[in-house]
């Protein structure tokens, strides 16, 4: 006899349950609180709420079917820290910025959420980071150099805080104070160029939420504040940009996947100071944990969703 829990999510998951509630149906990868279908072509990640689900395609093992109430967006450490020229950030990063904030916009319209995750660090933090990431995030051989310490000022045209000051730059200079480094409210410590207004204005509007993390992952360990947000919110399908791919993208795409989100890797709006291997090694992983692709790939059946939801 079928155990009453088994009986009562009979509704939830295709298929006949056995005894421990899990599907006898060979196409169901999970169980019915987490599962996958797997359909003539591609998968479907709804976990049986198929209510205003959109299909996108995917340029291996897709199409694939999502809920928009259980997907987000997740952009990671595209701060000027890691992208302003004055700090010797990354113009890989910075190139990525325009294709980045078509997709949070296409996000936004399909009524899915984004969700930035930044370096932003407290004294507590400072406190007890490892040796090993001080280390990592120092710019001498000085700890003293490391999170927290004093970055100094820059000049930039007052009229665009996102370029350093030089000859050929127009109008009045002002300087910026860059704050002390990776510090929770700093300058260093904000998104870059156009992204900070997309940030402040997504946040102020409720279609962006913005969490500090304290490790390259925005996901690691028993819980961070993305992760508890994501919860409460019954998030299950995470797409992931940002900078580095294979460090902090890394790190937050893999603990997601470890903790059972559907992770899908965006390659055009994620970047690396990196040898090319480390892209190269990251792709082929995503691929497995969950799908890769190009914003192009899809971001045209986020659109057609939008136009339909108007």
């Amino acid at each position: 006899m079928k155990s009453s829990l088994a009986l009562s999510l009979a509704c939830f998951i295709p298929g006949a349950l056995s005894v421990n509630g899990i599907s006898t149906d060979p196409t169901i990868f999970g169980n019915a609180f987490n599962f996958w279908e797997k359909l003539s072509s591609g998968w479907d990640l709804t976990r049986g709420d198929s209510s205003g689900a959109i299909t996108l395609p995917m340029p291996e093992n897709g199409p694939i079917i999502i809920q928009p109430n259980k997907t987000a967006l997740v952009i990671i450490d595209m701060q000027n820290f890691f992208l302003h020229e004055s700090l010797n950030g990354d113009p890989k990063g910075r190139a990525i910025v325009p294709a980045t904030v078509n997709l949070i916009n296409a996000f936004r319209a399909a009524k899915m959420p984004v969700v930035w995750t930044n370096w932003g660090l407290t004294e507590f933090d400072l406190i007890n980071m490892p040796p090993a990431f001080i280390n990592g995030f120092t710019s001498t051989s000085s700890s003293q150099s490391s999170f927290g310490s004093d970055m100094g000022s820059i000049v930039v045209p007052a009229s665009d805080n996102s370029i350093p000051a030089t000859s050929t730059t127009h109008g009045p200079n002002v300087t910026i104070a860059v704050g002390r480094k990776l510090v929770r409210g700093t300058w260093n410590a904000q998104p870059w160029g156009a992204l900070f207004e997309e940030q402040v204005s997504g946040v102020a509007k409720g279609t962006d939420f913005y969490f500090n993390k304290n490790r390259l992952s925005g996901m690691w360990g028993p819980g961070t504040p993305m992760q508890t947000w994501l919860q409460d919110n019954s998030m299950t399908t995470l797409f992931f940009g940002g900078v580095n791919i294979d460090q902090c993208v890394w790190g937050t795409l893999l603990d997601s996947y470890y903790k059972g989100y559907d992770v899908i890797l965006v390659d055009d709006v994620s970047a690396t100071t990196s040898p090319i291997g480390a892209t190269q090694m990251v792709d082929f992983n995503a691929g497995l944990n969950g799908w890769r692709a190009n914003s192009t790939d899809f971001i045209s059946a986020l659109k057609s969703a939008a136009s339909h939801k108007e």
